[in-house]
């Protein structure tokens, strides 16, 4: 008897693209489809359907791809995954976006556009399911928000569930820190940048500060301050030796190899790519505390450690970055950037979230912002939260992806969540498939440091 899925599931925010492969005859039965088209809107889309399709259709939003990167269509997060999904009898759909960036205004339209694809040729779907990782689930997270009729419940995988403000107001924050205590006199702007050129020459002066700084205990605590703020965790990548609780020497190796990343990706070229499309810079720091920031932080016992050892004093490096001049958003830009990219909080229909407890792009915390949204926007009931004991962004086994993924499915059949806890997700993912790991664990993370959801108007911007 065929496997039921237990839970049906998706570098850096760039997670690993999983295209459509060539179909082979030996990959094929002789009625399975695959299908692969063209919208409208000049994003491709592709469909895998199951001769014994069991009536779900799983709709994928992909990750981030930056400006100018390959941009195929994909419909599951990687190929152990697909046949496991499929040989369960999952219709497997999505598609490429028109642009690639932060293709917020394509992103929706083309899923839903797929979608129509899907039902014109196939027939209405007795379940439809929306699931994403990385970027990806910033989109899903947007569809169940904004078009909960097309969907009986979402997933989002190691997502931007905190929205686009949030994650950029966030990413300028290790790089001011950076620039405020390693080169405060360079002429290193750390947003408003006028084209790609100028922040590929930002990115390459700061990294080079940076590379600088690690050879020296006081540049070590200065780097492991900007991570903290950040929250970029001392074990970020699967490949790293999982340090000791209070080994922050290896931790601070671990942030240094995370931020230069920071550098070359996110914080400055992807930022430029964002702010084209934005018409100016979305992200600001005026009014924050970067002291009680890292009070918060989940490193923060770290960076006091980092400070000891080196003989420097913490409180008058904070009080340097408090002090430095801050940097303003353009409003137009915010305004564009909070209708297309904030959440509120307002769900419909069930969602489940999972995220790695080390992902250092998309950091865990960032799950604390959107329970926040959700408990403010009065759905809290709709949400839950699960973590994978693991480093990585969107590090997932395809047996935790199938346990996330059937426990979405069990709440939307049952109409309750029942038990989402720990051992009920590995028990589930063992089941999936017994030859990947299952690691869920019992995890809260920190707060959030800088939350901005439509559900609080606190958060708007202020000059």
């Amino acid at each position: 008897m065929k496997r039921r899925l237990l839970l049906p599931v998706a570098v850096l925010l760039l997670a690993t693209a999983a295209p459509a492969r060539s179909v082979t005859a030996e990959d094929v039965r002789a009625d399975d489809v695959h299908v692969e088209g063209t919208l409208s809107s000049g994003a491709t889309y592709v469909m895998d359907v199951p001769g014994d399709w069991n009536g779900t259709v799983l709709l994928f939003s992909h990750g981030f791809r930056p400006r100018g990167a390959p941009n195929p269509a994909q419909n599951v997060t990687d190929a152990a995954t697909r046949d496991l999904l499929l040989g369960d009898g999952y219709a497997l759909i999505g598609s490429s976006y028109a642009t690639t960036g932060w293709a917020v205004e394509h992103a929706v339209p083309d899923q839903l556009a797929t979608l129509d694809v899907f039902t014109e040729r196939f027939g209405a779907a007795r379940r439809t399911l929306a699931w994403g990782q990385s970027y990806g689930g910033f989109v899903t997270t947007r569809i169940a928000e904004r078009h909960a009729d097309r969907v009986d419940g979402t997933l989002s995988v190691c997502g931007l569930v905190h929205g686009g403000v949030a994650n950029w107001n966030n990413t300028l924050d290790p790089v001011f820190a950076l620039k405020a205590l390693l080169a405060p006199d360079a002429a290193i702007p750390p947003a408003d940048f006028p084209d790609r050129a100028s922040a590929t020459a930002a990115a390459g002066a700061l990294s080079g500060v940076v590379t600088e700084a690690q050879n020296s205990a006081d540049g070590r605590a200065r780097i492991a301050l900007a991570a903290a703020l950040h929250n970029i965790p001392g074990w970020n990548d699967p490949g790293q030796p999982r340090p000791a609780p209070t080994d922050w020497t290896a931790q601070q190796a671990n942030q240094y190899t995370a931020v230069r990343g920071l550098l070359a990706t996110a914080a400055f070229s992807w930022r430029q790519d964002t702010e084209t499309l934005a018409g100016g810079n979305p992200s600001w720091n005026t009014g924050v505390d970067y002291t009680r920031m890292l009070r918060a932080s989940s490193a923060y016992e770290e960076v006091k450690g980092l400070y000891k050892a080196a003989g420097r004093s913490l409180a008058d490096d904070l009080r340097t970055v408090n002090e430095a001049p801050r940097i303003e958003a353009d409003e137009a830009a915010v305004d564009w950037m909070s209708r297309t990219s904030a959440f509120t909080g307002k769900l419909t229909k069930p969602q489940l979230t999972i995220h790695t407890t080390g992902d250092a792009l998309v950091p865990v915390q960032t799950e604390s912002a959107y329970l926040r949204a959700a408990t403010a926007g009065g759905s809290r009931h709709l949400l839950r939260q699960a973590y994978v004991d693991n480093a990585g962004h969107c590090t997932f086994s395809p047996a935790e992806q199938l346990a996330a993924l059937d426990t979405l499915e069990h709440r939307v059949d049952t109409g309750r969540w029942d038990d989402t806890g720990a051992e009920t997700l590995n028990s589930r993912a063992a089941q999936a498939d017994p030859t990947t790991p299952a690691r869920y664990a019992a995890y809260r993370p920190a707060v959030y440091p800088r939350p901005y959801d439509l559900a609080h108007p606190g958060d708007a911007y202020r000059p």
